[in-house]
């Protein structure tokens, strides 16, 4: 009798996530949809939706564009661009938190804990103050290419050292990672700051707008080739949902359910290090993105990383998409850096986390 009681409730249950799933995945995908057309229409010149939505539908092939030449000319190759950079960086850096709080069972964790931002921006910020003299040679050989991938390398490198120091013959140590993680961005801030004190004032005006973040420079050129690197940790990760729901558990009991937990924490370090990588070197320093969203998300619809994953990836791109609307429109025709913006949401709720923490635990 119990189990026959017991079995409609479960699945009366499970519907109800379902639902919940779909229905948020179909509140996201609509709003996500209107903020394109509002993106790609905000700016010096004013463009309606209607006519934002038949360029982009035009583009696709729908139909003939109707819409006057210089307008498409605008939206094509200054707005579209910028607006899909915004949700690839968004999309990326939300799962890739999603990723690091579940590998750390830590909702607090996000991918500058681990030494990846660090190192991606000591990579960035010597291309851009030294890559005129000494790193002159890393343009030459990788030509337009060579800040998305020196800041790749800067990431591989530095998470990886920090995986070498918290591993020993039993194992990866999460408590060892975690305070390699921040002692490696204590140095590698350091060092940025060094770099900066040389710059020049064209190479300040640079770093002091690329250190708070920004799509403003996205050209279907940026889109394709970060983008290209973005799209295998955004494919990857959310495959590794059964593995992350198993370490929610705890490391010994993923063992025993058949989990190779250090083969997984080194998979999702390393497509950590390819997605923010890249999003630093087109993007500059977002915050709080990684952070923010996939707490939303969990808060809403509980742990499990099969829905976790994809829709942080949805949110992440809505939240980088209407900050950059917000940096766009605040003080025009001037621009706000975008990590200002994000900044500004993501410290309150930063706080408001631990504090919240500290008194759930007092409790």
């Amino acid at each position: 009798m119990m189990s026959l009681d017991s079995t409609p409730v479960s699945v009366c249950v499970l519907s109800k996530r379902e639902k919940r799933v779909r229905f948020a995945i179909i509140l996201l995908v609509s709003a996500l949809i209107l903020t394109i057309l509002a993106s790609v229409g905000i700016g010096p010149m004013s463009v309606s939706m209607l006519d934002s939505l038949s360029v982009i539908s035009a583009k696709l092939g729908l139909h003939e564009s109707n819409v006057n030449g210089v307008v498409e000319t605008v939206i094509t190759q200054i707005r579209l661009p910028r607006t899909l950079l915004a949700m690839l960086v968004g999309a990326a850096l939300a799962v890739c938190g999603a990723a690091m709080q579940g590998l750390f069972r830590n909702p607090l964790a996000d991918p500058g804990l681990v030494g990846v931002t660090g190192g991606a921006s000591l990579a960035a910020v010597s291309m851009i103050v030294l890559g005129g003299t000494a790193l002159s040679f890393i343009n030459q050989i990788l030509g337009q290419y060579s800040l998305m991938l020196v800041s790749f390398l800067g990431a591989l490198i530095t998470t990886s050292l920090v995986s070498r120091i918290a591993t020993t013959k039993y194992g990866t140590s999460v408590t060892s990672m975690l305070l390699a993680g921040i002692a490696i961005g204590i140095v590698t801030g350091a060092a940025v700051g060094f770099l900066t004190y040389f710059a020049d004032d064209s190479q300040l005006r640079s770093l002091t707008f690329w250190a708070m973040g920004s799509v403003g420079g996205a050209t279907w050129q940026t889109v394709l080739s970060a983008g290209s690197l973005i799209a295998v940790p955004l494919i990857l990760i959310p495959l590794q949902a059964k593995q992350l729901n198993a370490l929610l558990l705890g490391e010994s009991e993923a063992r025993h359910l058949g989990i190779d937990v250090e083969r997984v924490k080194r998979r999702l370090i390393f497509l950590t290090a390819v997605a923010v990588g890249a999003c630093v070197s087109v993007s500059g320093m977002i915050g709080f993105v990684g952070l923010i969203v996939p707490h939303l998300v969990r808060l809403t619809l509980g742990p499990d990383h099969r829905y976790l994953l994809p829709l942080s990836a949805l949110l992440g791109a809505l939240f980088l998409l209407i900050a950059d609307i917000l940096s766009r429109t605040i003080i025009a025709p001037a621009e706000l850096p975008i990590g200002l913006i994000t900044t500004l949401i993501g410290g309150p709720f930063f706080i408001g986390m631990v504090v919240y923490r500290a008194r759930s635990n007092a409790l």
